[in-house]
């Protein structure tokens, strides 16, 4: 077979596929003729009903005329008059209805002929019935000529109504034949697509489904171990059934090689192992005494490096405070020198504060002078305004004003010696107050000479005490590295000893595992061997 299975598949459902294209194809085209054809019938029922309608409108003019001419009553012509107003729209649609119908056309033309003339006469009769009473107009009602005419009408209305039942006739034998055309496509293709399908499945099943169980067996006896089974080829198959045949043929000639190789390297291997569990168990033995000693050699190194370690830890603790102690000398006498400054700052403040306080006095004797005179003249306005009062007296009416201005001027008098009486007794106590500043500001002055002095001595005993702390420092700080370099040496040695120890732990525990591979290896090559006698090749 030149063609692929997929190939074969594919033209099963393609075909399939093909038949029900052409069953879709048929039905759809009778689904467009039935759904045409009822769209036609729908058409001849609204005819019809238009012609039936025509024909009711005509038949109530004539129902108004006669109950108009019997009674004469207006009320009665409703219904001819609503049949005059509708009679033109009725026609314009049945027309309308039958544009596609050209003897339909003809029809309704010759109709209109007849439905004037039966207007007119109803017309004509309202008219006389109207103006002359009823027996004029039965006269005419009496000739028949508007049955002659409705008659007509009738007869052309049936005519076309009877094309029209014709043409429904018609349309609906299509819509039967469509119907049943539609329906014997749809069983003769769905037989056809059947047997297709039972025809196709037979020879897939047939062509495919052999083959494949055949293999299915023989995979089944070569899982079982059987390797001596014979594996079905053809030859002739070029299709993937065939490939798979030749293939599985192939990989069991293949697999019969590998399964002897494998149980020659099965008995290799168990030799191998063997060896390899009798070295591992020695080395194991070995890395493990190693790793002891080693264990024994960290705990010293340990030991000696944590001495080191508190022995630089000291050092660096007298250095670390040498250190502060300079910085703390040198804090003290940057202060001295602070204090110094300061103090001279001091002095010179209270200088300026002595010298103000001379000032102050001065001013105050000054301000004493002003006030005597003050007090001088307040005593001669007191007497000016004695007199002035006794010459006011003596002058009598005239003098009156004079007098109040005399006892004004004396009680101002009064008030002003009041006042420098108050003056003199508050310049009295800044005198006082003066004379004590100047004095606290003479022993201020000698107790900051004092104190300079005092922190001059105080500097250059902080500066001898500040360069035996250098020296020591200087010492310390040597004794520190000292000790650094020597814990740096022993923390080398230590991670060396480390290094060698985890280096040695990890031996051992490498040397243990390749023990344990190598028993697994060994039990692996017992397991293989006896897995291996399973398969017969």
């Amino acid at each position: 077979m030149k063609f692929s299975v997929g190939a074969k598949i594919w033209a099963c459902l393609g075909a399939v596929l093909l038949i029900l294209l052409i069953v879709a194809a048929v039905s759809y085209q009778n689904t467009q003729k039935l759904t045409q054809t009822a769209i036609w019938r729908a058409h001849s029922f609204e005819v019809q009903v238009a012609l039936t309608g025509l024909l009711s409108v005509l038949q109530d003019a004539e129902t108004g005329q006669r109950g108009y001419l019997i009674t004469g009553e207006e009320r009665y012509l409703e219904p001819y008059q609503t049949a005059v107003r509708n009679i033109d729209r009725a026609v314009q649609s049945l027309k309308d209805l039958t544009a596609d119908n050209p003897a339909q056309q003809r029809n309704i033309e010759a109709l209109r002929a007849p439905i004037k003339d039966k207007l007119d006469e109803l017309k004509e009769t309202v008219d006389l019935r109207r103006a002359q009473g009823f027996e004029p107009a039965r006269q005419i009602v009496l000739t028949d000529r508007g049955k002659q005419v409705m008659d007509e009408v009738r007869r052309q209305i049936t005519g076309m109504q009877a094309i029209e039942s014709e043409l429904l006739r018609q349309r609906e034998a299509a819509m039967t034949a469509s119907s049943e055309n539609t329906l014997w496509v749809i069983l003769g293709g769905a037989t056809i697509a059947a047997l297709f399908v039972i025809a196709a499945g037979y020879f897939l099943g047939r062509n495919i489904s052999g083959p494949l169980r055949d293999i299915t067996v023989t995979a089944e006896q070569i899982g079982g171990g059987d390797l001596t089974v014979s594996t079905p080829t053809n030859t002739v198959r070029t299709d993937e059934i065939g490939m798979l045949g030749r293939t599985f043929h192939a990989m069991t000639g293949k697999l019969r090689v590998l399964i002897q190789e494998i149980r020659e390297g099965i008995n290799v291997l168990g030799t191998a192992a063997n060896q390899i569990v009798t070295i591992t168990a020695q080395v194991a033995a070995g890395a493990s005494e190693t790793a002891t000693a080693l264990a024994q050699t960290s705990a010293t190194m340990e030991e000696v490096k944590k001495t080191s370690q508190v022995s630089s830890e000291k050092a660096l603790y007298v250095s670390e405070t040498a250190q502060n102690t300079i910085q703390v000398s040198q804090s003290g006498r940057r202060a001295v020198e602070q204090s110094i400054d300061g103090i001279s700052k001091v002095r010179e403040q209270i200088g300026a504060i002595a010298e103000a306080v001379m000032q102050l006095s001065e001013q105050g004797q000054a301000i004493g002078e002003i006030v005597a005179s003050v007090n001088d003249l307040a005593e001669q306005s007191n007497l000016l305004a004695v007199n002035a009062a006794i010459e006011a007296a003596r002058a009598g009416d005239q003098g009156r004003g004079f007098v109040v201005v005399a006892q004004e001027v004396k009680s101002l008098a009064e008030q002003s010696k009041q006042a420098t009486a108050q003056v003199r007794t508050i310049l009295g106590d800044i005198q006082k107050a003066t004379a004590t500043a100047v004095l606290a500001a003479e022993q201020g002055s000698k107790a900051v000479d004092t104190s300079v002095k005092l922190s001059v001595e105080a500097g250059e005993a902080i500066e001898r005490l500040s360069q035996s702390i250098a020296v020591a420092t200087q010492a310390a700080t040597q004794i520190a590295a000292s000790n650094q370099q020597q814990q740096v040496g022993i923390d080398q040695v230590a991670l060396a000893m480390e290094n060698i120890r985890q280096a040695s732990v990890q031996n051992l525990g490498a040397t243990k595992q390749a023990e344990s591979a190598a028993q697994n290896l060994n039990e692996l090559g017992h397991k293989l061997k006896a897995m291996a006698v399973q398969y017969r090749a």
